[in-house]
């Protein structure tokens, strides 16, 4: 699951990393055409790239929503950590007490 996670994050941040090149690229044209300037054209590639990192936050937000999500309901199928740790130290304890009483 945390492979499967980590994928995921990756491929996003190459998206986003991927998106500012071309972002960039875009604006360099509009630049060379007279469209933008020098100026005009850093304001926006800093717009957009802000807004694409907004983005990458809410999908890596929804992404650990869902991941938590899934970890509850595979958790109440079995049991958690805690409650196996619990749960061998309490056995460990009434082994110890059946053979101090044999």
């Amino acid at each position: 699951m945390k492979d499967l996670l980590n994928r995921s994050l990756s491929l996003g941040i190459g998206i986003i990393a991927q998106s500012k090149e071309q972002i960039e690229k875009t604006v360099e044209e509009l630049v060379n055409k007279g469209e933008l300037t020098r100026k005009e054209s850093a304001e926006w590639v800093d717009e957009l790239v802000k807004k694409g990192e907004e983005a990458r936050q809410k999908i890596e937000s929804n992404v650990m929503e869902r991941v938590q999500r899934t970890m509850g309901e595979q958790q109440t199928g079995g049991v958690t950590r805690e409650e196996f740790d619990e749960l061998s130290q309490r056995l460990a304890r009434l082994e110890q007490r059946l053979a101090e009483n044999q």
